[in-house]
């Protein structure tokens, strides 16, 4: 049974903080957090960041951009998502996004239902704040990666062919 929502206040840069794939999450909201409603991070995507494309079977995602510039890959359609854009993504739709300006972009990402809080405590690397470089990708990582995303329902997909 999940327990009830609880009442959230973080102060800037504070919540659990990761590097994923060179980008980097803070978690403002968890699953536990909300009575299993949602989880909410703010993400920091750097020039040439982002995600392989990948497929989520269990969970959708929004995405809110605060700043700069981030390219959406939803199925077959391609989406420049500038600051005030809202994009959501439903599960069991390919997707990646990808930082292809020359500026850092800043977006929130809203899961429902939670669990992705778990997988990236479960693969990426804790940091000390938000504020904290990402870790570089290396082929630990992406193996890593590529162990973990199945338990949770996420399926990585090949790189688009160009």
């Amino acid at each position: 049974m999940a327990t009830a929502a609880q009442i959230i206040q973080l102060h800037a840069g504070e919540g659990p903080v990761f590097s994923a794939v060179g980008d980097v999450y803070r978690f403002l909201a968890t699953g536990a957090q909300t009575g299993g409603s949602y989880a909410l991070a703010e993400a920091r995507v750097l020039p040439g960041g982002g995600p392989p494309p990948h497929i989520h079977h269990r969970e959708d995602e929004a995405f809110f951009i605060l700043e700069g510039e981030v390219t959406f890959q939803l199925g077959d359609q391609r989406v420049v998502a500038r600051a005030g854009s809202f994009i959501q993504g439903p599960r069991g739709i390919p997707h990646a996004f990808k930082n292809e300006s020359q500026a850092p972009a800043r977006m929130l990402i809203h899961v429902s239902p939670p669990g992705f809080e778990h997988f990236m405590a479960e693969f990426a690397t804790p940091l000390p704040s938000f504020a904290s470089a990402p870790v570089p990708v290396t082929s630990e990582a992406i193996q890593k990666l590529l162990e973990v995303a199945p338990k949770f329902g996420i399926e990585l997909l090949p790189p688009p062919a160009h």
